[in-house]
């Protein structure tokens, strides 16, 4: 009788070209894991393309892709089964504490791009070097059913003259008959790659295990039109030398947050009797990257808005920069980064994907309401423990969200009150742009000289430096830039000002605060408050530029908002017992009575 294979090879390969790699950088990757993991201390990325004539005119085309590294290269059993779909060295679990674990990236990536791949590895010098391949025309045709058995053979000469660095021992994976690759020629290659390779080695380039060049060759000419170093790309702007444009290469862009001891934490996750840590790292703009209202247009803002989201790193390694947090549609949310970094123990609970692009089941958690499911003051850990006896995996990783999430939250708040500090920075240097302050300070200066006094005002005979580091310190804290804080407080004590504004996503149900500092009353506005939206932020935002029926909506909306703020005390005078209701009543008039004489002009 026959055999009769589950799965022909040349359907079961047919398939595997369809696996799903994003793109040659992402495929790329999956050599460059297998090298670092071999203890190559430098890999090279060579893209060679060749002129084709096409009518009379000339066109560059790609024509090989290669990976070449330093490793400790394989010997022929090794070898062999590194292009076996499925097998591989890092099987067993107890091995599975590295980037390496399915046994399919060689194999699996080399035919997402390509219709052939020769290996050439060598241990004692290039002259022990074994040769084998992968050829999809002869699987199709049924002439190759197996991995050929690797045999000994030269290097070609040509990749002797094109590398830099042709170690003791090592590995060279060669593509060819391309016909996969979204990038046409090797410079689009390397212009695509660089970022993502970067980013994903990042950890690695940064402390400089490892060393990537990229490199593009015209194969005719043997010239080099593109030959760099790899540099880190971090998504959280923390490392120095990187590629974040000047003046963010050489120096951070972002800073830990909230601070440096605390803006990393790290979550237990117990799976049997073993206990391993997801660590959660966040940063944010220093206001200095911020500052002069064109951040995002230039060219380190560009750099950013192309980092936007969640980076997902599995053993030092990224697997991918989940966009599922963060739309990148908005501009606030490049101005923040967040990293989870788990081990490899963990790939099953966060769903990591056999081709090392993303963590599924963490992705899915960024869809889950966290807030809807902690109802009648369930606790995360409550809920966690009942996601997991209804054998629910997103119970192990709700922790993790409900931080990543509230971290978020915090700081894109942040980020929105600056933004609101900087929008309103002109109209506090226009001449008109503090008439309130002013109004409202001469008739503070009235009513002190009938004897009425307030706590602040005994801070106006300090010296002045003294009462704007006062106030710049203040302001600082309640999210403003430096510059801004500074201005704000230079203004105040040299007009004289009682009063200064400034706004903040603050901790607290009330719709603003009051401080005294410096001899001035500080009013920050709570952003988070429903007033703010409906009878501030309404009325500043778009100002330019507006129809008159935008305009009236956007009046309605404040007068709208204006009854409900009045409708809602005279709900809370309604609801007080006689004493409190009587407190209330008089407070009312008693501010009444100072509201009208600050709001009186003709007082």
């Amino acid at each position: 009788m026959s055999k009769v294979e589950i799965v022909p090879a040349h359907l079961a390969v047919k398939a595997m070209r369809d696996n799903g790699y994003k793109n040659a950088a992402y495929a790329v990757a999956e050599l460059m894991d297998n090298s670092i993991q071999a203890g190559a201390r430098h890999v090279e990325l060579l893209c060679i393309q060749k002129t084709d004539f096409v009518e009379q005119r000339s066109r560059q085309r790609i024509d090989r892709i290669a990976v070449l590294d330093n490793g400790r290269g394989m010997n022929k059993e090794v070898l062999r089964m590194a292009l076996q779909f499925g097998n591989g060295t890092n099987l067993d679990p107890k091995q599975q504490t590295n980037m390496g674990k399915f046994g399919m990236g060689l194999p699996a990536s080399s035919v997402s791009q390509a219709r052939r791949v020769d290996v050439y590895s060598w241990q004692k010098g290039i002259s022990s070097t074994l040769h084998t391949f992968l050829d999809i025309p002869q699987i199709e045709k049924g002439t190759l059913d197996q991995v050929p058995e690797p045999v000994p053979t030269e290097i070609p000469k040509e990749w002797l003259g094109w590398s830099k660095e042709f170690g003791e021992s090592g590995t060279l994976v060669v593509w060819s008959q391309i016909d996969r690759c979204i990038w046409r020629t090797g410079k689009a290659i390397i212009e695509n790659s660089e970022q993502i390779i970067g980013r994903m080695y990042r950890k690695f380039l940064v402390d400089q295990k490892v060393q990537i060049r990229l490199a593009c060759i015209e194969s005719e000419s043997l010239t080099y039109t593109i030959d760099k170093m790899a540099r880190p790309n971090d998504p959280l702007y923390l490392m120095s030398g990187t590629s974040t444009p000047s003046p963010y290469d050489e120096q951070p862009m972002f800073e830990p947050y909230p601070d440096v001891s605390t803006y990393e934490t790290n979550l237990p996750i117990r799976i049997g009797n073993q206990t391993h840590q997801v660590s959660v790292r966040c940063s944010m703009a220093k206001k200095s990257a911020r500052e002069g209202g064109t951040a995002g247009s230039r060219d380190y803002g560009t750099h950013a808005a192309k980092n936007v989201g969640v980076s997902v790193v599995r053993a030092g390694r990224e697997l991918e920069l989940d966009p599922a947090w963060a739309p990148a549609s908005d501009p606030r949310n490049r101005w923040w980064g967040v990293e989870v970094e788990f081990p490899p123990a963990l790939d099953e609970i966060f769903g990591v994907t056999n081709n090392k692009q993303n963590a599924r089941n963490f992705a899915e958690t960024a869809t889950l309401n966290i807030g809807d499911l902690l109802k009648e003051g369930k606790t995360i850990s409550a809920l966690k423990d009942e996601m997991l006896d209804d054998g629910d995996p997103h119970g192990h990783l709700l922790e993790v969200a409900h931080l990543v999430k509230s971290n978020i939250k915090q700081m894109r708040d942040l980020i929105d009150v600056q933004l609101k500090n900087q929008r309103s920075r002109e109209t506090r240097h226009d001449v008109n742009g503090l008439l309130a302050e002013k109004e409202a300070t001469e008739k503070t200066r009235q009513r002190q000289a009938e004897g009425k006094h307030g706590v602040s005002d005994a801070d106006e005979i300090k010296p002045q430096e003294e009462r704007k580091s006062d106030i710049a310190e203040t302001l600082t804290q309640q999210g403003l830039s430096e510059a801004d804080a500074n201005d704000l407080a230079v203004n105040a004590v040299n007009d004289s000002l009682k009063y200064i504004f400034a706004e903040a996503s603050l901790d607290s149900p009330a719709f603003f605060s009051v401080q005294p500092r410096g001899g001035t009353l500080i009013l920050t506005l709570n952003t988070l408050h429903p007033a703010y939206s409906r009878l501030v932020d309404v009325l500043e935002r778009d100002r330019t530029n507006q129809t008159t029926e935008n305009l009236q909506e956007r009046l309605n909306n404040a007068l709208d908002g204006l009854k409900l703020l009045l409708m809602a005390w005279a709900r809370y005078e309604d609801e007080q017992d006689s004493v409190r209701r009587e407190n209330a009543q008089d407070a009312r008039v008693d501010w009444g009575r100072i509201a009208r004489r600050f709001l009186d002009r003709n007082d």
